[in-house]
């Protein structure tokens, strides 16, 4: 959905959340032109901190677009911030139960209705230990092979700074440097078409965790390390820019 036809609720969130993230962030954005200004769209993008949807959602919007996040059912059980959210066409997802699917449905109706969708492949903030990508869900490629939508890399570096996972710590200064680049569509046109199986799936997921992993090294510079995995962590996914990582199960 174009940012133009917005509602009350959506022009409230934004009232309330992107004036502090203006004074908070130093922003870095890049490749507005690989999001299309209409039409249904998927956004995927790495997950470094729980400040990111925050940065991203900023980000997304001011590129013309509204976003629509998957995100934890828990959230949207916050008093009225959860109201809000469903205000606001957020979608959530109930995560380890029989209603996950529903997260898909509506996900799928969202982006055939021409919105712009954003979600996390990875399904939870990042636990490789330097916030490098890990091994993806398949809840990317479903949506992709469910709508034949174009499916567009996010890399974000910098909200880490702003809550980092890893020590939990906070810090709240001005112009935090943060990095959000978008890039071409990732080419899933080798699997157009095909049924939803679990090697499909799987190869989709890594494509797109790939393309994000190589685009968040150019934002940090020098070589993307494996695709890893926190189910086992020595295994590898072949060196670095043109490997496929294997994904056990469907997920």
């Amino acid at each position: 959905m174009a940012r133009r036809r917005l509602g009350f609720w959506s022009r409230f969130a934004v009232c309330l959340v992107k004036p502090p993230l203006i004074a908070l962030t130093k922003r870095d954005w890049r490749g507005w032109e690989h999001i299309p200004a209409e039409g249904g769209v998927i956004l995927a993008v790495n997950h470094v901190s729980h400040a990111d949807p925050f940065t991203t959602a900023h980000y997304v919007y001011d590129s013309g677009r509204w976003p629509q996040f998957l995100g934890k059912e828990s959230v949207f059980r916050i008093p009225l911030a959860g109201k809000i959210l469903y205000w606001c066409r957020q979608i959530p997802v109930h995560r380890g139960t029989s209603d996950a699917v529903k997260a898909l449905d509506a996900a799928v109706e969202a982006v055939r209705a021409g919105g712009a969708v954003v979600i996390y492949p990875e399904g939870t903030t990042t636990k490789e230990p330097e916030l490098w990508p890990m091994r993806g869900k398949t809840g990317v490629a479903r949506l992709a092979l469910a709508t034949g939508a174009p499916v567009i890399p996010i890399a974000t570096w910098g909200p880490e700074k702003i809550f980092d996972p890893r020590t939990k710590k906070v810090r709240l200064m001005p112009k935090i440097p943060v990095s959000l680049w978008a890039g071409p569509p990732v080419d899933l046109s080798k699997w157009a078409g095909a049924e939803p199986s679990a090697a499909v799936l799987n190869e989709m997921t890594d494509a797109v965790m790939i393309r994000l992993r190589d685009l968040l090294a150019e934002i940090r510079g020098g070589q993307a390390p494996p695709i890893w995995s926190p189910a086992a962590r020595n295994e590898t996914a072949g060196p670095a820019g043109g490997d496929t990582a294997t994904v056990e199960g469907t997920r």
